[in-house]
């Protein structure tokens, strides 16, 4: 028996107020767990060449005169 399947079934043996008291346990750990994880920085370089499948057989100077046009 896996430890999650293990686990719940020990749960379930619990009276109502000692499973209210093992969430609240368990979400307090798991926001302990979360808030202490640092999130991973994000680089706007990681958006290079996004979308530069547009600009094929555009020519950019081109496009710039018509756009001031």
């Amino acid at each position: 028996m896996s430890n999650y399947h293990e686990v719940r079934h020990l749960a379930e043996s619990l009276t109502p107020d000692e499973q209210m008291r093992l969430i609240q346990e368990l979400s307090s750990l798991i926001r302990q767990r979360v808030t202490m994880t640092p999130k991973p920085k994000r680089s706007i370089l990681e958006l290079r060449g996004l979308g530069k499948e547009v600009w094929n057989d555009i020519d950019a100077q081109e496009y710039v005169n018509q756009e001031r046009g």
